[in-house]
């Protein structure tokens, strides 16, 4: 409840919000007593946490040395089974390390990855990870990145297989380093056994464009794209509303396109694509951006609710099943063994 710029002034407020459109959910408030105490809702429960995870406390402060804070306390409630799903707008680094010391990772994924929406053209929104969490990755991260949120997809929409595309600087395959490279003859394989929907290379533009469902990239490309995407967006909003208060004539336009704009200023609104999973642990983690009001707060426990309720964690355990030979890195292969005969 103390994550973010707001702490329980919005995380209480986007509860309050929660609960009301979703009468068959119950609420685990963790955090200082003295917070909540006024505080009253039939379908909750407070646990009390003596420490918070300051936003520019270290990762080994949050780890080691705040072990009641409610960040840990709140994934505590994921581990022993006495809640589904933990939100948070706190620290991302130190959930990442919490998230992963306390939940450990899922059999053949070696990082967790952040996974969220974009907006794009299509009407719809284009998953990317991993947004953070990995600065430098190997091919067969890469590879684990596609999988994992191949699952997730299937999470938020029905129809035909997520596709997904490696963000890469160009569509032809003799392009980018030799990660990117390798990764893509990873991802083809991935494709011809039937474990995903591959694409192809993409690049930036092709996020918003909504060229493919799903875009796979290293953690340092992939948050440069999140929050330029958000300055971006902050800037059109902006700019249209104050284009709004120019003059008589502008005031006119915009209420004859008001259906329109007001259509767009929507669609362009990143708080409506709050909340990113962290995929690859043994629990549903879900990270809410720090500067969320009650509107995003309350879609971080709505994307938080959905993967519960349509078992995600079982989805992403099958997918990694069924593709583990592919996941398991070059030099992790068992070798073959020397006295077999060769065919």
């Amino acid at each position: 409840m103390h994550g973010g710029d707001h702490g329980p002034r919005v995380t209480l407020a986007a509860c309050r919000q929660f609960l009301e459109h979703h009468p068959d959910a119950h609420l685990l408030l963790v955090g200082l007593p003295d917070s909540l105490r006024e505080w009253s809702h039939e379908r909750t429960t407070v646990v009390a946490a003596s420490e918070v995870v300051a936003m520019d406390d270290s990762v080994e402060v949050a780890l080691r040395k705040k072990k009641d804070s409610s960040m840990r306390v709140a994934i505590q409630q994921v581990k022993s089974g006495a809640a589904s799903a933990a939100v948070s707008a706190g620290n991302t680094g130190a959930l990442m390390a919490i998230a992963r010391y306390l939940l450990k990772t899922l059999d053949g994924i070696d990082r967790p990855a952040i996974a969220t929406q974009m907006p794009n053209a299509q009407g719809g929104a284009t998953t990317v990870l991993d947004l953070g969490a990995n600065v430098d990755c190997s091919a067969e991260h890469l590879l684990q990145f596609a999988v994992m949120g191949s699952a997730l997809v299937s999470v938020l929409q029905e129809g035909s297989p997520a596709s997904v595309g490696l963000l890469n600087i160009g569509e032809e395959v003799i392009k980018g380093n030799e990660v990117i490279k390798k990764a893509g003859e990873l991802l083809r394989s991935a494709a011809n056994s039937g474990d995903l929907n591959f694409y192809g290379n993409v690049e930036g533009n092709d996020i918003f464009k909504g060229a493919v469902d799903i875009v796979v990239c290293d953690g340092f490309v992939g948050n440069v794209a999140l929050k330029a995407s958000e300055g971006v967006a902050s800037m059109v909003v902006g700019g249209l509303k104050q284009e709004f208060k120019r003059n008589i004539f502008t005031k006119l336009a915009a209420i004859i396109a008001y259906p329109v704009l007001s259509a767009l200023m929507k669609r362009m609104d990143y708080r409506r694509y709050n909340g990113a999973a962290l995929l690859g642990l043994r629990g549903l983690v879900f990270k809410s951006h720090g500067s969320a009001d009650a509107l995003a707060f309350e879609q971080a426990l709505n994307r938080a609710y959905d993967a519960a309720r349509n078992n995600l964690l079982d989805r992403v355990r099958s997918r990694i099943a069924h593709a583990a030979p592919l996941l398991m890195p070059a030099d992790a292969q068992p070798a073959p063994d020397a006295a077999a005969p060769i065919h």
